[in-house]
């Protein structure tokens, strides 16, 4: 039984929802994404931005010329002073999301060793 959701990503199978990729101009992104651009995707709160973000994981995952991963860092902010922690904070859930969404265990075996050679570039270097 499908229902309206209000709270957080929709789920096309359980909600009603206008598609995700047609919400935003999809040709215009795969070109920034083609043409190795930044974008940012800034909109009011509740307009399917993450909802967004994830079908457009999804979608560039079906071609055989991307991988792509949706990482939420939020939970960094609370350590916002503390860089290294922070950066402790995302690579480990950038390593557990590559694990459990993309079957890729190299992120997790990597991690410690990137933090401890290069805390304030360990983002990058991951």
């Amino acid at each position: 039984m499908r229902f309206f959701n209000t709270a957080g990503p929709i789920n096309t199978n359980d909600h009603y929802c206008i598609p995700p990729l047609t919400r935003f101009n999809l040709e215009q992104m795969m070109t920034l994404i083609q043409q190795k651009k930044y974008f940012v995707l800034h909109a009011p709160r509740q307009v399917g931005k993450t909802s967004y973000l994830l079908a457009l994981t999804e979608y560039l995952n079906q071609q055989a010329e991307y991988r792509a991963l949706y990482v939420n860092v939020e939970e960094a902010q609370a350590v916002r002073e503390d860089i290294e922690a922070a950066m402790r904070m995302i690579t480990n859930r950038i390593a557990s999301d590559a694990r459990d969404f993309l079957k890729d265990r190299f992120p997790l075996e990597v991690k410690s060793q990137i933090l401890e050679s290069s805390a304030g570039d360990a983002l990058g270097e991951l």
